[in-house]
């Protein structure tokens, strides 16, 4: 059964979720570097290199840890194709993991960009359950520099977990933890049509 609630925070904030299957699918807006979750997922280069957006403020945030490990991931397999995930340490933020995936760069849609976005998703939580992790937070993958337009990287993202969390069912809650206003929008709007 899935069912919408909202709820007020200290803050004023409101946070929408839904129940799928045993599993709470949240959105809020925030920093994903300070959620307190067993992984987070980051929005990764094929490379594992760092950068800009959600990449690099999960190295700022972590520390070297991590770029030592994704250093020692990549000299095994060379580059992280679009769609997969790995997951390493998560060096001194309060998550125990972070999930690296590469989505796919926005290219008008008909080169395969929804498949490969679900399946950074996919991909991730699979990771996350592989490792028996019950609590993964998430950004929105692809919808920064790489260009997805937000309404449909949000439709995409949420459909791919929630379909992801009826199956699979090991999961305590999915959070969606989107940086700006607009984001969040669109993902409670995404939510809000699985109703």
């Amino acid at each position: 059964m899935v069912f919408i609630l909202k709820r007020t925070y200290k803050n004023g904030a409101v946070k929408v979720q839904i129940t799928v299957a045993k599993t709470l699918v949240s959105c809020i807006r925030g920093d994903l570097t300070v959620q307190r979750v067993d992984a987070i997922v980051n929005a990764a280069n094929p490379k594992l290199a760092g950068g800009g957006g959600v990449d690099g403020a999960i190295h700022r945030a972590g520390g070297p840890a991590i770029m030592a490990e994704c250093r020692e991931l990549i000299a095994r397999i060379d580059t992280l194709p679009v769609g997969q995930a790995v997951a390493t340490t998560a060096g001194r933020l309060p998550a125990s993991h972070v999930v690296h995936t590469v989505g796919p760069v926005w290219r008008g849609g008909g080169h395969g960009e929804r498949e490969n976005l679900a399946s950074a998703y996919r991909e991730s939580l699979k990771c996350c359950e592989t490792l028996r992790l019950k609590t993964v937070a998430l950004p929105a993958i692809s919808a920064g520099v790489y260009g997805y337009p937000l309404a449909q990287a949000a439709e995409v993202a949420v459909e791919s977990i929630c379909l992801y969390a009826r199956t699979s069912q090991s999961f305590d809650e999915l959070r969606f933890v989107l940086f700006s206003e607009e984001a969040l929008h669109a993902f409670k709007i995404a939510l809000a049509k699985l109703r």
